[in-house]
């Protein structure tokens, strides 16, 4: 059965033993994230979520949409318990907050960027936010970062999916997971990103099965005049049933223990396991 509960109180998972190297079937639960990390590089995916590996370094632009996801999320918390829209000082505020719970000195910045002038762009990217109707969702709102769980695929463990807002209309329910980008999106690129969505519209389903449900992508942009644009996702049954495939071909593929690098000029430079990577003989 699927079930839905705020991150406070998520099901534990399966402790790990104490000593010793843990097979890669302890995990008793899946994310979308954690299928996109095994296919980016199978070897991350291990070092991450098998032996647990702290990170040593974090690019800078994960820490800003990090922060900026927490000060989106404070506002509709707000909303939700009935009190008016937050100040922009006030989401400044959490913002820096979940800036400031990443070590400074793990971050690392592209040469174009710096803490006061990513926390220059938060300033207007969350006035850009606070701005615009999508600050301010028509219906009720269900869930915020709202932590759903349940099986989906069979011999694959549960899929565990955070989704950033739930929100009841007259015609359905809607899923909005909300992105921060370097410049705006195309309906064909958010076609591309559908798969995460279509996994948590089947998470819903089974709690809702009566309900339409409608999915969006919400994409801020980095850039000098920020643009906020909303693209609906369509679900289709044939794509639905291949994105359940691929993800439980990746999960056999991790339960065989099938881990290696996948050297990239785009990554590898990013990546926070690059010195264990660089140990690593196989």
């Amino acid at each position: 059965m699927t079930t839905l509960t705020s991150p406070a109180r998520a099901s534990p998972t399966t402790r790990l033993p104490a000593v010793g190297r843990p097979a890669p079937t302890a995990r008793d639960h899946i994310s979308y994230s954690s299928i996109t990390t095994y296919q980016q590089c199978p070897l991350k995916y291990f070092f991450k979520y098998v032996e647990r590996l702290p990170e040593e370094i974090v690019s800078a632009s994960f820490v800003f949409g990090r922060a900026i996801h927490r000060a989106v999320e404070f506002h509709f918390h707000e909303l939700l318990a009935g009190n008016q829209p937050p100040d922009l000082d006030t989401l400044l505020a959490e913002f820096q907050a979940g800036w400031d719970e990443q070590p400074a000195e793990s971050i690392n910045y592209p040469k174009a960027d710096s803490r006061d002038s990513l926390c220059h762009l938060a300033d207007r990217m969350l006035t850009a936010f606070r701005e615009s109707d999508l600050a301010h969702p028509h219906g009720r709102i269900l869930g915020i970062e709202e932590e759903l769980r349940g099986p989906l695929i069979p011999e694959v463990p549960d899929l565990v999916a955070r989704l950033d807002l739930l929100v009841a209309e007259d015609e359905g329910v809607t899923i909005t997971d909300f992105k921060t980008a370097r410049s705006a999106w195309t309906d064909s690129k958010a076609d591309d990103a559908a798969e995460q969505l279509l996994l948590y519209r089947e998470l819903v389903r089974s709690l809702l099965p009566s309900h339409p449900i409608r999915l969006e992508f919400v994409v801020l942009t980095k850039t000098k005049e920020v643009t906020l644009s909303r693209h609906i996702v369509t679900p289709n049954r044939q794509r639905t049933t291949r994105t359940k495939n691929i993800v439980r071909r990746v999960w056999d593929s991790i339960d065989q223990g099938h881990f290696y690098p996948v050297p990239s000029a785009m990554n590898c430079p990013a990546c926070p396991f690059r010195e264990p990577c660089r140990r690593w003989t196989g």
